[in-house]
């Protein structure tokens, strides 16, 4: 279901029921610019969700807690879902390869990672939009399905870097059920590896898998094993490395300021400064044309 107005008044009359039926979600009733059929969508679910779309990807808007809450739930009954952890990096894939698109649509949760992303979904209306990243999901899952008897499988990466992250892992949530940690080599595996992963995650009983791919190939795994893995799945790309310590994640104020960006790429300058140079343009460009797009049809009203 699509809400298909351009009218302020009639988008907050039609966002109010949903707000009072759905208290747990961040459903802001106040926009500054006109809401359209292909910027605000309804998913109908067991746990509904409103997205929003930004430069044409959807994102879903609640906040971190309650986001967190929706993948819990969905682990403690084991449900095969994906979560898509979203930057300026994979809006930009999705813009660039129709394929890569198709799969965030199909995604059951896409998480506003990088501050840009929040800033955007800000200035569209939801004004109470947090940031909701990669780490710091791993963290909260982690603490919480240590409470609830979930467990939790590590996927991707290498040997090296998920032993270190056993060590941190065991000292920071002893009561965390660890299920299972498999290192993925680059290359695509074979239908018996495949399979032989697949039925490593069921056995283990895991609820919660977190997967370290990098985007879009995490993604792309992840749309090809719903249904095959029951658990949720959540692509967290190089999160393992910064656990594990073998990379610093960026201070905190240079992450409410959207500059982790900057200080992974001093870090990594060798492997992220194409991805930077091309994306970060992309990105301003069509997030410029889409506000300026709605300011002309408000003027409009």
């Amino acid at each position: 279901m699509r809400f298909d107005t351009t009218n302020k008044v009639e988008a907050v009359e039609l966002i109010q029921p949903i707000a009072s039926d759905f208290p747990g979600l961040a459903i802001t009733q106040s926009f500054h610019t006109p809401v359209n059929k292909s910027e605000l969508e309804v998913i109908p679910a067991e746990i509904p969700q409103i997205r929003i779309c930004v430069i044409g990807s959807p994102i879903t808007i609640a906040p971190f807690d309650r986001q967190i809450e929706m993948m819990l739930e969905w682990a403690s009954s084991r449900a095969s879902r994906f979560v898509c952890v979203a930057n300026v990096h994979m809006l930009a894939e999705a813009y660039w390869h129709p394929e890569f698109h198709a799969v965030l649509n199909r995604a059951d949760l896409i998480t506003p990672d990088g501050m840009p992303l929040v800033w955007m979904m800000k200035l569209m209306g939801a004004q109470h939009q947090n940031r909701v990243a990669g780490l710091d999901i791993m963290l909260s899952i982690c603490q919480q399905a240590s409470q609830r008897q979930i467990k939790v499988f590590f996927l991707g990466s290498e040997a090296s870097i998920l032993k270190q992250m056993r060590k941190h892992l065991e000292r920071d949530f002893p009561a965390l059920e660890i299920a299972g940690m498999e290192p993925l080599p680059f290359r695509p595996l074979t239908r018996a590896e495949d399979a032989a992963v697949i039925q490593k995650i069921h056995d283990s009983g895991a609820g919660i898998v977190f997967l370290a791919l990098g985007c879009p190939k995490q993604e792309y795994w992840m749309d090809r094993h719903k249904d095959k893995i029951h658990a949720v799945m959540i692509g967290v790309g190089g999160v393992f490395p910064v656990y594990a310590g073998i990379h610093k994640r960026a201070p905190l104020w240079m992450r409410n300021f959207g500059l982790e960006w900057f200080y992974r790429l001093i870090q990594e300058p060798r492997r992220l400064w194409k991805r930077y140079t091309t994306t970060m343009p992309l990105f301003i460009w069509l997030a410029l044309k889409q506000l300026l797009t709605q300011g002309a049809r408000s003027s409009d009203q």
